[in-house]
């Protein structure tokens, strides 16, 4: 079997932290990063946008992610040939004279919240035809009648970023941004974060505009089965007919469970959460987990021929890179094998 391992943020983003991995133990990792021939390295990408160049979805004007998951998470709804946009909830902080975002992962929305911001919203917007639908607590959708001039950044670029640079534009950015400024200012005095106020609770106090675009007409990707937890991911299985199956907590469960045979791709996907905000300790943490549940179990599969291919598709806000292993290429003795903070930068 060939196994595909696509993994954001394997390499710690920040190059300023140059002691991140010190006295990690990864010997597994380490001696699969080593025995790997490497591809070409590429500019840096977000998980969204990997998945849909895999599953060759064109980019619109923006890579349309909303269209592409609510095909999948509301079936009543008829996606249609309109252009949607995702509208997520937001907490939005001043630091140094930037404007920093966090999302759902630091907020914990309840679908109640949700639906009564998403209401005051529409009630403000009635006269423009503007309706958002709060499907879950963190992903709001909201159909465009026309398809606007309109290019945005990815929520996942967004995170922990300052957001000075990355808000709307195009010929209708500035209407889109006027609405955003409008909707912080209905969110300011609202009751929700009145209440969240009052348990210590960071107030939801924006929203990220994003995703924007019509459905593709379909979706192929090489893979015959994906696992995963990641939206998109399923969503983009499900629209090109691939198998898709819940992502196990090891590599041993993805043996046991293989079912159909050609090239299987797993998303391994939780050390971003942590990367974003630049929470070390926890993606240090994770790190260590993935080692024991998945890289040393791999590299006994490659060791027994269990495995013909392993491939690491690597990637961060930095580069994007490919690191191939089959069983034969183990007994490269010429290769040595070194600290994984060395292919950090290669």
């Amino acid at each position: 079997m060939k196994l595909h391992l696509f993994i954001p943020d394997l390499f710690w983003p920040d190059s300023s932290q140059t002691d991140i991995y010190r006295q990690l133990e990864l010997p597994a990792l380490e001696v699969i990063l080593s025995k790997s021939s490497r591809g070409q390295t590429f500019a840096g990408q977000s998980p969204e946008s990997w998945l849909c160049k895999n599953f060759n979805v064109d980019k619109q004007q923006d890579w349309p992610v909303a269209s592409i998951l609510l095909q999948r998470e509301k079936k009543e709804i008829e996606v249609g040939e309109s252009y949607w946009l995702r509208v997520d909830p937001v907490h939005l902080r001043i630091e140094n004279n930037h404007m920093l975002l966090g999302d759902n992962q630091i907020l914990n929305i309840s679908l109640k919240e949700a639906v009564a911001l998403a209401d005051s919203i529409n009630t403000f917007f009635s006269d423009d035809g503007v309706t958002v639908l709060p499907l879950y607590p963190d992903r709001w959708y909201l159909k465009c009648n026309q398809i606007p001039e309109l290019q945005t950044a990815l929520l996942s670029e967004a995170v922990g970023k300052n957001i000075n640079y990355l808000l709307p534009q195009g010929k209708d950015g500035a209407v889109w941004n006027s609405r955003i400024n409008e909707i912080q200012m209905l969110f300011y005095d609202h009751p929700v974060n009145r209440d969240r106020e009052m348990r210590g609770e960071l107030a939801i106090n924006s929203v990220w505009i994003w995703g924007g675009g019509t459905r593709p007409a379909k979706v192929h990707a090489s893979c015959a089965k994906v696992w995963s937890n990641h939206e998109l991911a399923c969503a983009l299985a499900e629209m090109g007919r691939i198998e898709n199956q819940v992502l196990p907590k090891d590599a041993n469960r993805v043996q046991e469970q293989m079912g159909v045979s050609g090239e299987q791709l797993i998303i391994l996907d939780n050390l971003r959460k942590y990367a974003c905000y630049r929470d070390a300790y926890e993606w240090r943490n994770e790190l260590v987990e993935m080692e024991e549940k998945w890289f040393a179990p791999l590299l006994q599969m490659l060791k027994k021929k269990q495995i013909q291919e392993l491939r690491l598709t690597v990637t961060n806000e930095n580069s994007t890179r490919d690191f191939i292993l089959t069983p034969s290429m183990l007994w490269k003795f010429w290769a040595a094998v070194r600290p994984v903070e060395t292919y950090r930068y290669l």
